[in-house]
Formats: C-alpha cells, structure tokens, sequence
C-alpha cells in the first residue's frame, strides 16, 4: 500500500488532463488517482467506472507509453505515473470489495432486448454498459468461456486468466445473460436474432492470419501467429530454429510463448527499423531480455523446401520517404539477399475477418473484407451494428472496449 501512495502522489494532477487525451477510453486519470492519494478508493473505482469496465485488465496490458503514459508532463523530464499499475490497483480492490460501479448500476428493466455476439473487449464493455442503463442484454459466445482475445490472443504470463475471469464475473454481475457455444453463422443465425431481439452487436473479432503473398506460404511449418494463440495449436519447438514475421505485439507474444516451449533460436524479422515497430517497446525489450533475436530492415522473399520449410530467402531493406506518406518505406536493397536454415514460421502481419462467416451475413463490406459501418457503427442492416476488430478498428484492448462503449451510446439513443 505504500507503494501504491507513492506512485499516486507522484501525480501533479493537471488541470489540462494530456494524459486522459492520450487513454483511448478517455479515462479521468487525475481525477481517479487523486481519490487514490485521499485512500477513496471506492470513489476512485466510480470514476474510472464512468469509462471503463475493464480495469484490472487495461492497467496490465495497455500500450501505456503509447497511450496515457506517453501524454504524462512528469514523462518530459523524467519516468511519467504509473497509471497502469495504479489502475490495476483500483480494479483489483474493486474486485475483492465488491464495489459498486456507480448510482446507475443494475437500473431497472426498460423492455429494450439487445444480442451481443462475442465476449471480446468489445462485447463485454457494450454489455455492461447496456444493462447499466436499463437494457436486457443476451452474449452469445462460440466457446465455454467469455474472454475473446483477452482468453485466446494474449498469454498467460502476461494476462492471467484468473484476471480475466474475476474481470469478467463482476461485469455478468450487471445481470448480463450468456449463451455459450453459439457461434455466428453455425448454430445461431443474424436473421433469428433480429426477430428476437431490438438490436444486435456484431463483435467477432477478426483472428484470420494475413498472407504475404510469397512463394512456399503454404508449406508445412508455416502457421498465422493469430491462430497459434487461440487455439494453442502448437508444434513441437525443442531444438527447432523458428521465424516470427512481423513487428507488432502479436508478433511478441508468439515469440515469447515459443521461446517459453523450448525452440532452439528465434527470430522476429522485421521489414522496418526499431523505432517504427508498432509493439509495446516493454514487449520488445522483454523479448530481447529472454534471448530472442531481431533481424531489423529485413523483408522475407521466399519460404523454401520440399514438403516443409527448411530455409528462408531473406533481402535487407532500406527506408525512404515516398511523396503523399507520413510513414517511412522499405525497399528491397537489391544483392543483399540472403538464407535462413529454418524449421516454423509464423505469420503475425496482421489478421481479418472470417470471410465465410462475414459473406454469410448480407451485410455490406469494404475492399479489405471488413463490415463497413458508419460513424455510429451502424452496418448496412437496420438495428445491426458492429465494432471492433471485425470493422478494422485499431487493434488494442482498450481501443476495442471504446468501441463497444460508443456502440452501447448509439444503442441507447436509437432505442
């Protein structure tokens, strides 16, 4: 606990707020921490509860410095607060105390029926903050378990699933109903949900690994790093050398869950340099600290064997700035090519949607295969809406969870 005060009296709490500019969520950061410094930690928790529902969660893995943290004034001169420890401080109490989340909570019934399909991020935060304002809300989740990306796409040893179960008990507290092994397109139908209920809530991530569109992609060996963390579907890596391709956090996570399970040698191999990768620099500095190697400016020409990967044709690049983008490019230096002996690799560019399930809907999508909506997240369908990554939305938690917030709003004016 002493800690915890001296982390929050480290606040200067600005009137000017730059920090609560930088939370996607738009959390009152000064406002909660200085409850935090008077030890009203109750209040503390109404006050991030106003925004969020998922605080034991974001305090722990939100890219901070990318995020509130990067926006802190102490951060100019010297290490920023520690909003997320302090934060996960407030949820975790909230938890064991049973706090209320605030006057609103559990209000009675209005008669409005809304279906959320998916228990991501997204989900749950749209769920919660449905039935805080008098809805009655059904989640219809594919497996046994609530969670999305927080069960299936981030670690163990970086989000422990204990968390994410008490995180996610107390927002079913609310009185969200749940219906589970239902998945969309299988045995529940958008059609169905329409007749049953006055709107519905698409938010079905989007956990199908992009290709590069390079020779020997289809090999044994290859795997997409979004798929390797949900459904766990591992090889066996003792003694293996793999290749992790791709900068961002998902990237991290498969390197370090691989490097955890005994491969040999792993390299995540990236076409930019350092400062451009879009992982959280504590995730690369963690990968780097267990051993995991780096190729920067590097890109992957080819994925070479037989029947499965054996090696891979690598080329150097180098950065230009090319006329109309903000953001450096990499080009291929050409002769600088070069091979790998390798024996996995796995994707981690990025991800989409499940076409099958998405073309199955009738709703309209745009040139990437993402369902199109409007600023509202209002879909081509009356009363549909989606959010999250399912819409291409920036592929945080916590950006996620505005999603669903900002879903829950409109749900809540349209009805």
């Amino acid at each position: 606990m002493e800690n915890i005060n001296e982390l929050a009296n480290y606040c200067l709490n600005c009137k000017v707020k730059p920090c609560q500019k930088g939370c996607p969520l738009g959390n009152d950061i000064p406002e909660f921490i200085k409850n935090v410094k008077e030890e009203n930690y109750e209040e503390a928790y109404k006050v991030l509860s106003k925004t969020t529902v998922l605080e034991p969660i974001c305090g722990r893995i939100c890219p901070h410095m990318s995020q509130c943290m990067g926006k802190c004034v102490r951060g100019i001169k010297s290490q920023p607060v520690s909003i997320g420890e302090l934060e996960a401080f407030v949820g975790d109490l909230a938890i064991k105390n049973n706090y209320n989340m605030d006057e609103v909570s559990n209000k009675s019934c209005n008669g409005k029926k809304v279906a959320i399909i998916g228990s991501g991020p997204a989900g749950l935060t749209c769920g919660a903050f449905l039935v805080r304002s008098g809805f009655d809300v059904t989640i219809y989740e594919k497996y046994d378990k609530l969670g999305g990306i927080l069960r299936h796409g981030i670690p163990n040893f970086r989000l422990d699933e204990n968390i994410v179960d008490s995180t996610i008990n107390k927002i079913l507290d609310l009185g969200i109903k749940v219906e589970y092994n239902k998945e969309l397109g299988v045995n529940i139908l958008l059609d169905e949900l329409l007749n049953k209920y006055d709107a519905v809530f698409i938010a079905i991530g989007a956990n199908i690994p992009w290709k590069m569109g390079i020779q020997g992609e289809d090999l044994d060996g290859v795997f997409g790093g979004n798929s390797l963390l949900e459904y766990s579907s591992h090889p066996d890596y003792i003694g293996k050398n793999v290749a992790i391709i791709g900068g961002g956090n998902v990237a991290m996570d498969c390197a370090r869950t691989i490097n955890k399970m005994g491969a040999k040698s792993i390299k995540i191999i990236y076409r930019r340099a350092e400062e451009q990768m879009p992982a959280e620099k504590k995730e690369i500095e963690d990968a780097k600290n267990e051993g995991i190697e780096f190729l920067f400016q590097t890109n992957v020409v080819k994925i070479l064997g037989n029947d499965k990967v054996q090696k891979l044709e690598c080329i150097k690049t180098k950065l230009v700035q090319k006329e109309g983008e903000t953001r450096l490019s990499p080009v291929d230096i050409d002769g600088s090519n070069f091979d790998l002996d390798m024996d996995y690799v796995v994707m981690a560019i990025g991800s989409m949607p499940e076409e099958k399930i998405i073309n199955s809907l009738g709703l309209e999508c745009n040139s990437k295969g993402y369902i199109k909506v409007n600023e509202n997240y209002e879909t081509s369908r009356k009363n549909v809406y989606a959010g999250g990554d399912v819409v291409g939305s920036k592929a945080t938690v916590a950006w996620a969870a505005r999603t669903g917030r900002e879903v829950a709003k409109h749900i809540i004016d349209s009805l």
